[in-house]
Order: structure tokens, then sequence, then C-alpha cells
């Protein structure tokens, strides 16, 4: 069930800029998503097995997001803003509730780039206004020949299966969706590409499998395509660990030996792992003639 809070702080600034996203800042709508992903990080007893029961809406978030907006940019402090990074900004409660519009309208007025990642086709109701985001924003100064683009846009693939996605992202619309969203966002003068993230091991990082990914991507007009493996957190019967091994008993039982090797008490792959499949994307990458990474 659908419940509000209230909140002390909604602009989160990293350490740090991510090296993915070139992201600066997050904030995130909601709580929850209701695109239940079971491989998502957040999961966990706070949500229970279904994100979409226990989601959230921060009620004040747009009175706190416009302070903290108005303060950095009257200390000249902007950066590229994620919107969404714990939660799609798209879930389909936006289509109500409009905390999502409400803060690129934030963005827009206080002149911050934004990057958005999303699995749901609602992003295309604020196309707009992302045009307008994306010539009025201030971009950080080491970015300004580099990007000279103040929105970014993603969609997230993990498997072009849609039966595997279906099992996965139960509430996301279809890889093939994506897609033609991704085509959509192209035609409309954007930069956007897709996030491979997370692709699946023995199910989606295979060869074929990730190069079928590449091409859609390419196909469809894609400026770049970020590949990253998959981490799978917790032992809770609502965490991830726990709710993607019982997807593999359901889906093939024989690859749950192979992440147990693969895995073993830890939450990510080991290093060889993840250098291998850095290898390889970047392979495809240069087969297809694709970026594989936001910019040069």
């Amino acid at each position: 069930m659908l419940h509000y809070k209230q909140v002390k702080s909604v602009l989160n600034k990293h350490k740090k800029r991510d090296s993915w996203f070139l992201d600066d800042y997050s904030v995130n709508p909601y709580e929850g998503c209701s695109c239940n992903c079971l491989y998502c990080y957040i999961r966990g007893s706070k949500y229970d097995e279904n994100m979409d029961e226990g989601l959230a809406v921060k009620a004040n978030a747009l009175q706190i997001l416009e302070k903290q907006l108005a303060a950095r940019a009257k200390k000249n402090q902007y950066g590229i803003v994620a919107i969404g990074s714990g939660t799609d900004a798209y879930i389909h409660h936006e289509q109500k509730e409009q905390q999502t519009l409400g803060m690129l309208q934030l963005m827009l007025k206080h002149r911050f780039p934004v990057f958005i990642s999303t699995k749901c086709t609602l992003v295309t109701r604020d196309i707009e206004l992302l045009k307008e985001i994306d010539k009025a924003a201030i971009l950080p100064e080491d970015l300004q020949h580099t990007l000279k683009r103040g929105v970014i846009l993603s969609v997230s693939v993990s498997t072009m299966n849609e039966n595997i996605s279906n099992m996965l992202e139960p509430g996301a619309t279809s890889p093939q969706q994506r897609m033609e969203l991704l085509k959509k966002l192209k035609q409309e003068g954007f930069l956007a590409g897709v996030n491979a993230i997370p692709v699946l091991p023995y199910i989606s990082d295979p060869d074929p499998e990730l190069e079928e990914i590449i091409v859609a991507a390419k196909e469809s007009g894609a400026d770049y395509i970020l590949v990253g493996g998959l981490t799978l957190f917790g032992n809770g019967i609502a965490d991830s660990k726990t709710l993607y091994y019982k997807f593999l008993e359901r889906y093939d039982a024989s690859l749950l030996s192979k992440y147990r090797a693969l895995y073993g008490e830890n939450f990510y792959t080991p290093f060889s792992y993840q250098n291998q499949l850095k290898e390889k994307a970047e392979r495809l990458c240069r087969k297809y003639k694709i970026r594989s990474n936001i910019i040069e």
C-alpha cells in the first residue's frame, strides 16, 4: 500500500563523481520501486518481497529539494543529478504523484544537469521539459568541453529474453519496449544509451547473449552502452541474493552451483570475472562501433 513520509534531506552529494553515470548528486522521488526487480540492491526486510507494496512517497521532497538546489547553485556547486538511483524515476505511481516531474522542474529552475536511467516509458511525458534542461543546465567546469549536454538518458536492460525479464523484472516494460523507447529518445535528439547493468552470469553474459544486447542497442541508435556485473546482497528472505537464487531454482537449477562457486559469501563477483566481462564488452563495442562509456 502506498504511503507518505516526511524527509529531512533529498539531495545526496557524492564523495566523488560516479565513474559510470557522471553524476555528482542523486535524488530519489520514492522509496521502493514498482519495477520489483529481484536483483535490486535496495532490497531487504524494509520492503518485503514486493517492493511496490511498501512504496513510499516523500511528501515534502520538492520543498526540501528547492532549498538544497538553491543553496548549491548560490555557491556555484553545479553537478549532474541522478534522478532515481534507488528507484525508477518513472514507476507507475509517478503518473499520479508527479514527484519526478516536480524535481525536473526544479532542476530546470536552478539549471542543474540530469542523468536518468529507466525501464519505463513514462519518461516520454517529460520530453519537452528534458529538452529545456538539456539546453539550460550548467555543467561542472571539467565537463563543459567533453559532455556539452545537460541531460543524459539511459534505458536499463539486463537481458533481451522476454521470458527471463518477466521473471526477474515483473513490473518493468519488456526489453523490446525499452529499445523502442531508446529509439524515440534518440529521435528527439537526446544523448541516450543503454545500461546493461547488471548482466547476468551464465545467462546474459555469454558472448551470444551479450552481443544480442549490444546489437539491439546499436540498432536503436544508442550513443553508448555501459556493461556491468551483478551484485547480490544479503541472506534474508527479502534480500536480493535469496530472491535471485529462488529465481534460478525456477529458471535453471543447474546454475545454482555455478553461482555459489562464483559468489561464495561475497555480494560481488571476483575481480577476474569483472575484468573478463569488461574485456568482452569492450571487444563487442569495438566490433559494433559503439562507445563503452558515456563520453570518450
